[in-house]
């Protein structure tokens, strides 16, 4: 070997350097991937993270393959026409929680790939057309947090891919009609914590493919006609925290083809049946946390393909029978945490379907309505929810799981439903005055009270006007009048059986009893089996009585006339005359005119 000379790499190094300086070079970073200052870098996401390192600018010598770009939490203030046109390559860009307050047109320019942009939590207060020109590709779009106040005209035109739009916690008062146009792939917009004093119905008729509609915290009140129409590819409606939202008109959701709707911490008093009766694709409906005190029986007939029904945490007391007839899929019912004493199984359309059932929360009465949930808890789920029992004292504070499968005598029963007194009403009043009926029924559960009327239609609770019943069962007549006279039936009814009471009614106008004393054949023809009739006056009296005596004084006047007359003519002979006294028939016509009787004279 020559001095000096290189040696020759043995063997063995010489089958292991190859694979040394790929190592190496996977190690170090690229000249391509040389990191900025105060910044993050990965070659392999190909990310760069300058989060939260207080910078007032975009930093230098950001690798031109960068996919990811993190500048949130930082103090950048305008975003300037191309500032970012180097970066090419860039999918996803976040300028979240800065103090953006002025975007250039033209600054996303070159960004032909970038796909989200997230712009939460910084001062922006209007958004100009053009400013996202040059994101052709961009699909998710986080305009949040900001100050927003109005979107004017094709502010978004140029963002043909956008498919999320977040708009919420912006001080938003007016959204103009075209200002969605061109949005025409767009899937899902959010608006929340906004001004806005009306649903943006011509915005959102700007967006033909939106699938999943969020509109939270909000200070309507009404939700008016035709709120979303030309929305036909829209499934699902979020409506929620609008605290004065108390009206939905009858078509405001016209046109719509949803699988869900939620309208949910509002100030709903009422199911709006009417608004419904359309979404008959409606599988998943959510009303939770509005004061709703009942759900009426056959009202949601329409919802044919429903299966999920959500009324938590509001002041449901009523679930009528046939509440959800109709409803053959309904698998999951929860109206937790509400005022329910009880859940009849004749509510359900079928129970043959339902799954879960949520009764936890609510003052249940364990009598025999709910004996079907006992007997089915082995195939019911209550999602770790056991119901217990609020009433009877016998069984008071126990869950349902805890009762054996063989009840003991006494447990889950019920009392048929009894009229006290049993005995019927004759009650006459003055055209004009208040007329009631009282009827008080027991039993247990206590029964519902409800009338028919002579004319065969039945009054209950829920009537107002002239006409009503009052809470404790009593009819009521306002103002009652000679019509209203006839046979009314109380009805006391529970699920264990009904007893039945007659209440007679007359009512009599006083004009007409001065010309008709005794007006039985009117009574009669009204349906009153034996009515107490008020007794003439004294004056009445006294004008029947003259107008009998004055004809028989005549008559007796006119034969002693005759007699003395005649005893002159004779002389002094002497007769003897005998007076006979014949009263009326009593099968005479009562309508021909009578003297109440005849005078007959016999001599001898």
């Amino acid at each position: 070997m020559v001095p000096g000379a290189p040696r020759a790499p043995s063997s063995a190094w010489a089958g292991w350097q190859p694979l040394f300086l790929l190592t190496l070079e996977a190690l170090l970073p690229s000249p391509a991937w040389v990191c900025p200052v105060r910044c993050k870098c990965s070659s392999q996401d190909r990310s760069v993270l300058c989060h939260r390192q207080n910078l007032a600018a975009v930093p230098g010598r950001i690798p031109p393959a960068c996919e990811l770009l993190d500048l949130s939490h930082n103090r950048l203030r305008t975003l300037q026409q191309g500032m970012f046109s180097r970066l090419q390559a860039l999918k996803e860009l976040d300028l979240s929680e800065n103090v953006i307050s002025n975007i250039e047109p033209g600054a996303f320019n070159s960004l032909q790939r970038l796909m989200t942009l997230r712009l939460r939590g910084n001062e922006l207060k209007i958004v100009l057309a053009g400013v996202f020109a040059g994101l052709p590709s961009l699909t998710v779009l986080d305009l949040s947090q900001n100050k927003i106040v109005i979107f004017l005209d094709h502010a978004f035109q140029d963002l043909a891919s956008l498919r999320h739009l977040e708009a919420s916690n912006n001080h938003l008062v007016f959204i103009s009609p075209r200002a969605f146009g061109g949005l025409r792939q767009l899937r899902q917009l959010t608006l929340e914590r906004c001004n806005l004093t009306g649903v943006p119905t011509g915005a959102l008729g700007q967006l033909p493919h939106l699938g999943e509609l969020r509109l939270k915290v909000l200070n309507i009140s009404v939700l008016r006609d035709y709120s979303f129409r030309r929305l036909p590819r829209l499934r699902a409606l979020e409506i929620s925290r609008w605290p004065f939202l108390a009206t939905v008109e009858p078509h405001s959701l016209l046109g719509l083809n949803l699988s869900s709707l939620a309208i949910t911490k509002c100030n709903l008093s009422i199911i709006p049946y009417e608004a419904l009766q359309p979404l008959t694709y409606l599988r998943c409906l959510d009303l939770s946390h509005n004061p709703i005190a009942a759900i009426h029986g056959g009202r949601l007939a329409q919802l044919l393909r429903l299966q999920e029904l959500h009324l938590v945490g509001g002041q449901l007391a009523t679930v009528a029978a046939h509440a959800f007839w109709g409803l053959s899929h309904l698998r999951l019912l929860n109206v937790s945490d509400n005022a329910l004493q009880t859940l009849e199984e004749g509510a359900f359309h079928t129970v043959g379907n339902l799954e879960t059932l949520r009764l936890d929360g609510n003052p249940l009465a364990c009598d025999c309505r709910l004996l079907w949930v006992v007997r089915r808890r082995r195939r019911l789920s209550f999602e770790g929810r056991q119901p217990a029992c609020a009433s009877p004292a016998l069984v008071r504070g126990r869950r349902f799981k805890d009762f054996s499968d063989i009840l003991p005598s006494g447990h889950f029963t019920c009392r048929r439903a009894k009229i006290q007194p049993e005995a019927p009403q004759w009650v006459s009043v003055e055209e004009g005055s208040k007329a009631r009926l009282r009827c008080q029924g027991d039993g247990d559960p206590m029964p519902t009270i409800t009338w028919l009327s002579p004319r065969q239609a039945w009054l209950d609770a829920g009537l107002r006007g002239r006409v009503r019943v009052l809470p404790d069962g009593t009819l009521e007549i306002f103002y009652a009048l000679v019509q209203d006279s006839g046979t009314y039936y109380c009805v006391a009814s529970n699920v264990a059986g009904n007893d039945t009471m007659a209440a007679h009614l007359h009512v009599y106008d006083p004009s007409r009893w001065a010309n008709d004393t005794f007006p039985l054949a009117n009574m009669s023809a009204n349906g009153l089996g034996a009515p107490v009739v008020p007794l003439p006056g004294l004056g009445m009296l006294l004008g029947a009585v003259a107008m009998g005596a004055v004809p028989f004084l005549s008559s007796v006047a006119v034969c002693f006339l005759f007699i003395f007359l005649w005893s002159k003519g004779r002389g002094r002979v002497k007769h003897h005359a005998t007076f006979e006294f014949v009263p009326r028939s009593p099968g005479a016509p009562r309508g021909k005119p009578s003297h109440g009787g005849r005078l007959a004279m016999r001599f001898t």
